[in-house]
């Protein structure tokens, strides 16, 4: 499990706030410093910075904005709050000790039903969320980790540095970083991409080998899909319904954050953002019909949390559309280009899932509607350290 404790004396904020350091060990908030994003595919850094010997065991890793986190063993038990992480610890083999999650509808389990042998049980996971988020239910669920950036629990969840000190403390470190979306304010420190991010906890679970056989088949679909993309790319708009049936949407920009990795894959533009839509994450409100019609792109994907079909977007999604004045002369809505774009979070597995759906809906030409991008019994292998 890993070493609650610190390997200096805990500051207070005030004196943290004025030094500027970084605590080493026991997952408490580091500082906010600065860094770019490394773009795919994945760096060769091991996220490590330990020695280990016969006698200690005991290693560290790194990650903004925890800093550095020491670990006397591998977490038995591990609780993310969003799905992307959690997701990235199922891929690497870590499935059964995951504990709880924020909201179970937000993560997609369902798609692991298509993998031999990989399986969630969102009903077994306890949920952080229920009307907010409080530090008795992470008492409760005893995770030797927690895998979220504690800055999302302050600024998101309204927790303080203390709260977040506390449970450090007393349950177990944080360690973790935002990365689902890119338009935070208070985000301004180093973003990770996806593999990036996916490499820390692989080094975080010993998993150094799982890891690297994910990224090489990640980076051998990803060649094979992009080598098959027409040079005429869309104008993409990503949606969220205010409400099934639809009269307004949320938007969402295809930015650099990893819940829009599948669609930046695939080449695609972003006519919300082309035509100065405001992200709905970063304070925007909602947008209508007409004012979709202004930004007229060639595809909508329709994002929305939980088992989705693409049926049910025809028959609660489009077919409203469609019967809508102003809808109806959607480019998209006329030309059948209006599809399921997926969920927000995505680790390494349901990006792929993601990326399949999202060329076939995108590039229905090219992809049918039944063509599997990648070997499911292959991902299984890798999960199953078969590879």
């Amino acid at each position: 499990m890993p070493d609650a404790s610190t390997t200096t004396e805990i500051p207070t904020r005030r004196e943290y706030i004025e030094t500027g350091g970084a605590v080493l060990g026991g997952g408490l908030l580091a500082g906010c410093l600065g860094g770019d994003d490394g773009a795919e595919p994945t760096s060769t850094d091991t996220g490590t910075d330990a020695g280990t010997t016969a006698a200690d065991d005991s290693y560290s890793v790194t990650m903004e904005p925890v800093g550095t986190v020491e670990f006397d063993d591998v977490p038995e038990t591990w609780s993310p709050y969003t799905a992307d992480y959690a997701d990235m610890g199922v891929a690497l083999g870590h499935g059964d000790g995951l504990a709880a999650i924020g909201l179970a509808a937000r993560y997609a389990t369902h798609l692991y039903d298509e993998l031999p042998g990989v399986s969630v049980d969102a009903d077994d996971l306890v949920e952080l969320w229920s009307d907010g988020t409080n530090t008795e239910v992470y008492y409760q669920v005893d995770a030797d980790l927690h895998v979220v950036d504690p800055n999302f629990m302050v600024n998101r969840l309204g927790w303080s540095r203390d709260d977040v000190e506390e449970i450090a403390t007393n349950v177990g470190p944080f360690l973790g970083n935002t990365g689902f979306t890119r338009v935070y304010d208070w985000h301004d420190y180093r973003y990770y991409s996806m593999y990036e991010a996916f490499e820390k906890l692989a080094a975080v679970f010993d998993e150094r080998a799982r890891y690297e056989a994910f990224a090489a088949y990640h980076d051998e679909v990803l060649a094979d899909v992009q080598s098959r993309l027409p040079d005429e790319r869309p104008d993409v708009a990503v949606l969220y319904p205010a409400d099934v049936p639809p009269d307004s949407f949320y938007p969402y920009l295809v930015g650099d954050g990893t819940s829009f990795k599948h669609f930046r894959d695939l080449g695609v533009g972003d006519a919300l953002a082309e035509a100065g839509v405001q992200d709905a994450q970063a304070g925007g409100g909602t947008v209508d019909y007409e004012t979709l019609l202004d930004a007229d792109p060639d595809a909508i994907a329709i994002r929305m949390q939980g088992e989705i079909t693409d049926q049910y977007v025809q028959d609660e999604i489009v077919s409203y559309m469609a019967d809508d004045e102003a809808g109806s002369r959607l480019s998209a809505v006329q030309n059948d280009r209006v599809f399921y774009g997926g969920v927000t979070y995505q680790g390494p597995i349901i990006h792929l899932f993601q990326l399949e759906r999202a060329a076939r809906g995108l590039y229905p030409e090219e992809f049918g509607a039944d063509e599997q991008l990648f070997d499911r019994q292959r991902v299984a292998d890798i999960v199953a350290g078969e590879h």
